[in-house]
C-alpha cells in the first residue's frame, strides 16, 4: 500500500474538507493508505470524528511546523491550504514528493479591474508558494489550464464527485411531503451559498423582483454585511416571494423539494453545490463562466445565462411554464453526474495520480511537462 498524508490548515469545514470526506474512504481499495492531518480546534472536531468513523487515521496538530516531522515516513504528502502564505511557509520544509490539491476558485469574473487585482493577489500569495510543489492537482480542466498558463507545476485534474445515493431525485410521494413540510407551493427556485461578492447572491435577489410569480429560497450563511443588506432589500422592495432559511443541514431534502437551482456565481473551480443539485435531478440556471460550463450543458442539463437579473428571471419564468423541459433537464443533469462525477470516479483518478507520484519528482522536471491538461480517470 502507498502511504499518503493529506494535510489541511482549514479553520472550519468547507468544500475541500467535504471532498476529503467523500473521496478518501474509497482509496484503500485502490492501493492507497490515506491519513489525514487536521488542526486542533473545536470547529473541526466533528470533521475529525467523521474521518475517524470512516476508518481514516487522523492526527491533530497545533502548529504547521509540526507537519514535516509527522509526515516524513509517508510515500507522498498532499496539501490543501486556506492560508495565503501556508504553501510558501510549509511546502519547502516537507519531504518530496509534496503535492498540492487545489479547489480554490483561482479567478473571479468581476469587472476587469477587480478581476486583474484578484489574479495578481493570488499569484503573489498562494501561486508563489505552490512553485515549490512537486505537482499541483486541481478539479477542473479550466483550472488545470489556468495553472499551466501561469507557469505553476500543474499535473492534471480529477473531476469532483458527489454521493448519488444521498443526493438523488425524490419519489413523487417524497416530493409532495417535503414541499408540504417546507411550505413550497409555487415554482420554487433554490439559491444556496454565502452572501459574498463572488457567489453573486445579490443578482439572484434582484431577479426575484423581476419574477414575483416565482418563489426564491436562499440557503446559507447570512452573517456577512451583504447578507444583512439583502434582508433590508427584501423588506424595502416588498419581496414576499423571497425566503431566507440561513444555515441548513437538510440540503438533500431541499434539493428534492425545489424546482430549479439558481447559481449566478462569478467564481468557481468545480462547484459541489452544482453537482449536488444535478445529482438530485434539478435543472441548473447558472453563469457561463468556464468551470460552470464544464458541468452544465446549455439547453440540455440546464441554462447558462449572463448574471443580469432580468435575464436570469426570464430564464426561470420560461422554465416554470415548461415543466416537461425542466424534468428533461433534471434527468440529463443526473445522468451527467452518474457518468463522471461520483466519489468512486474521483477516487480512481486520484489513486492513479498518487501511485504515479509515489517516488520523488524533482521540482525542476515540471518545466518539461507537456502543456496539454491530463485528467486522471478510470482505466
Amino acid at each position: 500500500m502507498t502511504k499518503v498524508a493529506f494535510l489541511t490548515d482549514a479553520p472550519r469545514v468547507a468544500g475541500s474538507e467535504v471532498w476529503l470526506l467523500s473521496v478518501l474512504p474509497h482509496l484503500p481499495a485502490l492501493g492507497i493508505a490515506p491519513a489525514v492531518f487536521v488542526p486542533v480546534g473545536t470547529a473541526l472536531n466533528s470533521f475529525a470524528e467523521r474521518l475517524t468513523a470512516a476508518g481514516l487515521p487522523v492526527t491533530r496538530f497545533e502548529r504547521l511546523g509540526e507537519l514535516p516531522a509527522l509526515t516524513r515516513d509517508f510515500d507522498v504528502r498532499v496539501m490543501h491550504a486556506w492560508g495565503l502564505l501556508t504553501y510558501a511557509r510549509l511546502l519547502p520544509k516537507l519531504a518530496e514528493p509534496r503535492w498540492v490539491v487545489i479547489h480554490d476558485q483561482l479567478e473571479f469574473f468581476y469587472p476587469l479591474g477587480l478581476r486583474a487585482f484578484y489574479g495578481l493577489g493570488f499569484r503573489l500569495t498562494k501561486g508563489w508558494g505552490m512553485r515549490s510543489a512537486s505537482g499541483v492537482l486541481t478539479v477542473s480542466e479550466w483550472a488545470d489550464d489556468w495553472l499551466r498558463r501561469y507557469g505553476l507545476p500543474a499535473s492534471g485534474f480529477v473531476k469532483n464527485g458527489v454521493d448519488v445515493e444521498r443526493f438523488r431525485p425524490a419519489t413523487q410521494q417524497e416530493r409532495t411531503d417535503l414541499r408540504t413540510d417546507l411550505g413550497f407551493t409555487r415554482f420554487t427556485v433554490l439559491v444556496p451559498g454565502r452572501f459574498v461578492l463572488e457567489k453573486n447572491q445579490w443578482a439572484a435577489l434582484r431577479s426575484a423582483r423581476h419574477a414575483r410569480d416565482l418563489d426564491f429560497v436562499f440557503v446559507g450563511d447570512m452573517d456577512s454585511l451583504l447578507g444583512k443588506v439583502a434582508v433590508q432589500f427584501k423588506r424595502l422592495a416588498r419581496l414576499s416571494n423571497v425566503r431566507f432559511l440561513g444555515r441548513r443541514h437538510d440540503m438533500p431534502d431541499l434539493y428534492r423539494a425545489a424546482d430549479a437551482l439558481l447559481q449566478p456565481t462569478l467564481a468557481e473551480n468545480q462547484s459541489l453545490v452544482t453537482l449536488e443539485a444535478m445529482a438530485s435531478g434539478l435543472p441548473i440556471i447558472t453563469t457561463p463562466i468556464p468551470a460552470q460550463a464544464e458541468l452544465v450543458e446549455d439547453g440540455v442539463s440546464g441554462l447558462l445565462v449572463p448574471p443580469a437579473p432580468h435575464l436570469l428571471a426570464l430564464a426561470l419564468r420560461r422554465l416554470s411554464v415548461s415543466p416537461e423541459r425542466a424534468r428533461q433537464m433534471g434527468a440529463a443533469a443526473r445522468a451527467r453526474v452518474l457518468a463522471a462525477h461520483t466519489p468512486q470516479y474521483t477516487a480512481a483518478g486520484l489513486a492513479r495520480l498518487l501511485l504515479s507520484a509515489a517516488s520523488p519528482i524533482p521540482t525542476q522536471a515540471n518545466a518539461s511537462k507537456p502543456s496539454q491538461p491530463k485528467e486522471f480517470h478510470h482505466a
